[in-house]
């Protein structure tokens, strides 16, 4: 028997494909524009909300049975918050340039709507194996697309991965450049990014025909 049933596998798989929760549930879209002009910066946010996710579902799954009904809310905000400090500190102390730029994106994953629907949704009636499962699926899903959308932003935004020139030079005019490309700055604005997440959107659905709603 493997460790995870069929059923269990569907929390990781279904949130990476068809019910993704940016694409999808459409959730979390302020960070996907926010922060994804720097791959770095996507990973990171992505791997934050990973953790905040996946500790914070199974918090609130074993709390569930003593918490009141009149102020769960406040017990969710008060659990992720708590995590949300947890990682800002660490931001702050091994990586404090990468803390600046994310700034108050970090701060906001406490009303990131994925987080607290999870919470809200799953961690409160599930036990706490399967909340872990469900909180690590979406948090994997928003990740993923905070990758791609940063991954070709920067790319054609800046002509860099990870702080990297992997298309050459455009002072020097060496790789790509050589060849009369250009960055186009666009890509490093905001609206870009909602362009980038509705590509993404049209090419899910287009491959699965049975995510396009009826008129």
């Amino acid at each position: 028997m493997g460790l995870l049933s069929r059923k269990d596998a569907k929390l990781i798989s279904d949130p990476l494909a068809d019910n993704n929760p940016i694409t999808i549930q459409v959730l979390g879209i302020c960070s996907a524009l926010a922060i994804t002009a720097e791959l770095k910066a996507s990973i990171v946010m992505a791997v934050s909300v990973l953790f905040v996710m996946g500790v914070g579902n199974v918090v609130i799954s074993l709390i569930r049975n003593i918490i009141p009904s009149k102020i769960r809310i406040i017990v969710q905000l008060t659990v992720v918050a708590a995590l949300v400090i947890i990682v800002d500190q660490v931001l702050k102390a091994f990586a404090y340039e990468l803390s600046k730029t994310l700034s108050v994106f970090v701060g906001l994953i406490i009303t990131n709507c994925i987080i607290m629907g999870r919470f809200e949704a799953f961690a409160l009636g599930n036990g706490l194996w399967r909340s872990f499962l469900d909180g690590i699926g979406n948090a994997l899903g928003y990740g993923v697309i905070l990758i791609i959308v940063g991954f070709f932003r920067e790319l054609l935004g800046a002509g860099t991965l990870l702080g990297y020139k992997v298309l050459g030079d455009p002072i020097e005019k060496t790789g790509v450049y050589a060849f009369g490309y250009e960055n186009n700055g666009f890509m490093l604005l905001a609206p870009m990014a909602l362009i980038v997440v509705g590509i993404i959107i049209w090419v899910q659905r287009s491959r699965n025909k049975d995510l396009i709603e009826d008129e």
